[in-house]
């Protein structure tokens, strides 16, 4: 999400961060290009309009011209303008009402309502440790409710029934009740889709929201239709008192614009990202970090938290007591860090929350070595030795190179590429062995992004060895 504008603005920007001095000449052609990098990026004109209008006149401003680095204060006006237009700081959702707190989803055909219920159900399940129920009251698409029932059980969470012959009204207030006795902290309600210009169905909705009066309505919304989101939001937005915003697909969307013009058409915040198919993938939305990784600024905070929410810290911890009481790294300690590197979206997925790296010659040379098929040929390697070799590399001589080459289907080469690999990385996991850890070289990733890159707070906890002491 967000390459594109990633790639023009940092390039726009990078012209002006080392001026002595802003004067209105100096920086007309570098807002001429913020403007144009917005365009393209689908963000409304009217949004863009009022940002660069803003931005201007904070850059002519006197304060900043007294600034000893006036292109780089520069760059900080841009960003937090960014964030200002994208509503400031995360807004959670209200769950101190009485349970079960009703959340009610709304949005067109295709916006991926049913799929973003189960994935906030879960995000509530895991993250925020409450009892959830679900209910469909779409009693148009044929295969909705068995949707919501699969898709609810995968997660964990309990689904309420409904019958296609049923009322929305009278599906959703028995769910509700059946919640109390289930004692369920939340209720997710997903609903049919409707267009905004389908009188009949937005009454319907219009009455829904009116009998059960959800605590959270929340719009869904796909990323990727641009404009056209914040547009439809401001309609659904205009019918019923929304709460917040679902962008759905974003993973699938390198411009962004809708994620840039959603709050300021509406005046509703976006609270949660769907980053992808997997039922876990729903992130909070968090402006400040959008916007750092939309200046090439990364995300480290929200990479200390995934790696804190996503990594086996028992099978970290084990690894980093037996590198430190002088074990080795064997081959099963590889295959574990190439699981756990799975678990946080590859290494491409790692390397897009570190500062520089979005955008940059670094992540698409990386991209275009397709590190994730290379570790899967290393994977299947490993997989077609024994256990007695996976745990001592050294005894793999040129007979045992060419059994498990044809196990796996590959060469000796491959075998010896895979070694010549192993080696290097038991050198580095041995500097990650200490009670430091990845922790510490994440910090120092941290400093990087000086004042503007926020705060990651606390220890990482390990990730490739690195000791549950970063935390202390």
């Amino acid at each position: 999400m967000f390459d594109t504008l990633t790639d023009r603005l940092t390039q726009s920007l990078r012209n002006v961060a080392g001026t002595g001095q802003l004067t209105e000449d100096n920086i007309k052609d570098t807002l001429r290009e913020v403007r144009m990098a917005l365009l393209e990026a689908d963000v409304a004109l009217p949004v863009t309009r009022d940002f660069i209008a803003r931005v201007k006149e904070q850059a002519l401003g006197q304060e900043v011209l007294q600034q000893l680095s006036p292109g780089q204060a520069f760059v900080k006006i841009v960003h937090d303008e960014l964030v200002k237009m994208m509503g400031d700081a995360n807004e959670s959702l209200d769950l101190a009402a009485k349970p079960p707190v009703v959340i009610l989803l709304a949005g067109l055909q295709g916006a991926g309502k049913t799929t973003t219920a189960a994935k906030l159900a879960r995000f509530l399940k895991d993250r925020q440790k409450k009892k959830v129920a679900t209910v469909s009251a779409d009693v148009y698409r044929p295969a909705a409710i068995k949707q919501l029932q699969t898709v609810s059980q995968e997660v964990g969470v309990d689904w309420i029934a409904s019958e296609a012959s049923e009322s929305p009204i009278t599906i959703v207030n028995r769910a509700i009740e059946q919640a109390k006795i289930k004692f369920a902290d939340v209720l997710i309600v997903d609903t049919a889709g409707r267009l905004h210009v389908d009188d009949d169905m937005m009454d319907e909705i219009k009455e829904l929201h009116a009998a059960i009066k959800p605590t959270e309505t929340l719009f869904v919304v796909d990323a990727m239709t641009g404009q056209d989101a914040a547009n439809t939001a401001k309609a659904f937005n205009d019918a019923l008192p929304l709460t917040g915003v679902i962008l759905t697909k974003t993973d699938g969307d390198a411009r962004g614009g809708a994620a840039l013009s959603v709050r300021a058409i509406t005046g509703k915040p976006i609270k949660f990202l769907g980053m992808g198919e997997k039922l876990d993938a729903l992130e909070p939305f968090h402006p400040e970090r959008i916007a750092q990784r939309i200046l090439g600024m990364g995300d480290v905070l929200s990479l200390v938290e995934e790696v804190e929410r996503k990594i086996d810290k028992d099978k970290a911890e084990k690894m980093a007591k037996k590198l430190q009481k002088g074990g080795t790294f064997n081959l099963e300690d590889m295959l574990t860090q190439f699981e756990q590197m799975h678990k946080m979206g590859g290494m491409m997925g790692f390397l897009d929350k570190l500062p520089g790296m979005s955008g940059s010659g670094i992540q698409q040379a990386v991209e275009q070595a397709q590190p994730e098929k290379q570790v899967k040929k290393m994977e299947a390697i490993i997989q077609s030795m024994t256990v007695k070799e996976r745990r001592n590399p050294d005894i793999i001589n040129p007979s045992r190179k060419k059994r498990i080459a044809a196990g796996c289907g590959m060469e000796v080469q491959d075998i010896n590429r895979l070694l010549k690999q192993h080696a290097q990385m038991a050198k580095m996991m041995k500097k990650f062995s200490s009670p430091s850890g990845i922790g510490k070289m994440l910090r120092g990733i941290q400093t990087m992004q000086g004042k503007m890159g926020g705060n990651a707070g606390g220890g990482m906890g390990p990730l490739f060895g690195g000791s549950d002491q970063d935390k202390k």
